[in-house]
């Protein structure tokens, strides 16, 4: 079960839905960035998720197909140091973005996440050499594809990440945006 409500329901005295009280809450809202529209979510320990797009409902979907089992809330107020620290972070890269996290995703997965966030703005590395930097027998493969599965944009920077002879390789973002990032911080 999955319910998204905006805040101005949650509000509203003659709301009648009684609202799961076991059910996961995250808060979440879309704006627009220079690389496009941007969906910043939060639980209760900290950022879930960024997400980039074109389309705001597209972002809102796939926000719910992360999070089945949430109640998610359109809440600005809620994210509203995120959401300022992800436009701060496209405008000024290399003042980073620092933001506490709720990174979900396997032992592996977050292994490598961790090992992106140690990347500096403006450097790039190979699959192959990230894969080296987890364990000299890491499978590059398995290291794309959870650069391929990373659910918080940005924060976990998978744009740092290239093929070995240097070229972009995929961007679940788009590779645009991936090109456009990676341009931003070698300029700063």
């Amino acid at each position: 079960m999955n319910l998204m409500i905006k805040t101005d329901a949650l509000r509203s005295p003659s709301r009648t839905m009684s609202t799961p009280t076991t059910a996961e809450v995250i808060s979440y809202t879309v704006t627009d960035s220079e690389i496009g529209k941007v969906l910043v979510a939060r639980s209760r320990k900290g950022v879930c998720s960024i997400l980039l797009g074109d389309n705001a409902e597209q972002l809102a979907a796939n926000l719910v197909e992360r999070f089945p089992h949430a109640m998610l809330i359109e809440d600005q107020d809620a994210v509203k140091n995120g959401i300022a620290d992800v436009l701060r972070y496209l405008k000024k890269p290399s003042k980073g973005l620092n933001l506490p996290l709720d990174m979900r995703g396997t032992s592996f997965q977050r292994r490598v996440w961790d090992k992106l966030r140690e990347i500096a703005a403006g450097r790039t590395v190979s699959y192959k050499e990230l894969a080296h930097r987890l364990k000299p027998s890491a499978n590059p493969r398995a290291v794309a594809a959870a650069c391929a599965a990373n659910p918080i944009a940005l924060a976990i920077p998978c744009h740092r990440v290239v093929r070995t002879d240097g070229d972009l390789a995929g961007y679940r973002w788009g590779i645009e945006r991936k090109r456009a990032l990676i341009q931003k911080e070698a300029m700063a």
